[in-house]
């Protein structure tokens, strides 16, 4: 079982394997390339073993807030830094909020 600390780094892992999956997902068309296909379906089990691993030192409840949030947060930066999605103010507020959310969250529970 991995310490605490190293935990929150396997998890950081899992939420970079999650946004890139995604990334990928993007890329593929619909499953219709296949490199970007191959890569999303590796980067979510990776991403999933990752969460796994965590959760052996993390409370599941806390692990998968904080890795749903981060994800979602890297991914809708990604968007709009790589594919042009639009950039908002109500946007940023939103990812703000989130991020906020997880850190508190983590605060809360002793996080590392």
């Amino acid at each position: 079982m991995p310490s605490t600390q190293a935990a929150w780094l396997i998890l950081a892992a899992s939420v970079a394997a999650e946004a890139l999956g995604t990334v990928a997902l993007n890329l593929s068309a619909g499953f219709s390339r296949l490199f970007p296909s191959i890569l999303t379906i590796a980067c979510y089990a990776v991403a999933i073993y990752l969460m796994a691993v965590a959760t052996k030192s993390i409370e599941m409840g806390m692990a998968y807030a904080a890795w749903a949030g981060s994800s979602a947060a890297l991914t809708a930066i990604i968007g709009m830094l790589w594919f042009g999605e639009s950039v908002s103010a109500v946007k940023a507020i939103g990812l703000v909020t989130a991020i906020s959310g997880i850190v508190l969250l983590n605060f809360s529970s002793g996080g590392a």
